[in-house]
């Protein structure tokens, strides 16, 4: 119903003495201008002396006030460079971090290629036949094999020979 009243823009009485609702985006004007004291003329309305003097004390600023200002100002501009120092900093920290990466996967990849380098030159026949042929090198026998228990570790360091029974030193704290 209002949206009716809004495209015809007709007008509608709310009930409430001198008071009209307008729907639409238009309002008409009043028959009347009213008239405002200012322009009333013959009245001419005088301010006190006082109201002048609060008036030119206002539109002053004492000194504490604009020490203030200039202080806010100051402490504003010095944030605000910080802030763009701090911001072009990250950038070249961004930038050094960009090119170490990029110079680390080069290096990786330099890497990786010399070592499938290394490891395609390594031929393992080639060693075998060397080591027997010329240095004299022989498999192990089953009589020169022999099998251990270590009760601690993976691995043992050998200082001396390994005992016939085949069984290193048990610590006290380890029990079978």
């Amino acid at each position: 119903m209002a949206a009716k009243h809004a495209r015809t823009g007709k007008r509608r009485s709310s009930g409430t003495a001198g008071q009209m609702y307008v729907y639409g985006n238009v309002v008409a004007r009043p028959s009347y201008e009213p008239v405002r004291r200012e322009e009333i003329p013959g009245i001419r309305k005088e301010t006190s002396s006082q109201v002048k003097k609060n008036r030119k004390q206002a539109l002053r600023m004492n000194p504490g006030y604009v020490m203030f200002l200039t202080l806010a100002a100051m402490l504003a501009l010095v944030i605000c460079v910080n802030y763009v120092k701090l911001q072009s900093r990250i950038t070249k920290r961004s930038e050094n971090i960009t090119a170490l990466q990029a110079e680390l996967a080069d290096m990786r990849e330099e890497n990786n290629t010399r070592y499938n380098f290394v490891m395609d030159a390594v031929n393992l026949d080639e060693i075998r036949t060397k080591a027997q042929n010329e240095l004299g090198m022989v498999y192990a026998s089953e009589d020169q094999i022999v099998e251990y228990s270590s009760p601690l570790a993976d691995y043992v360091k050998q200082y001396g020979d390994i005992p016939e029974n085949g069984v290193l030193a048990q610590s006290d704290k380890h029990e079978d």
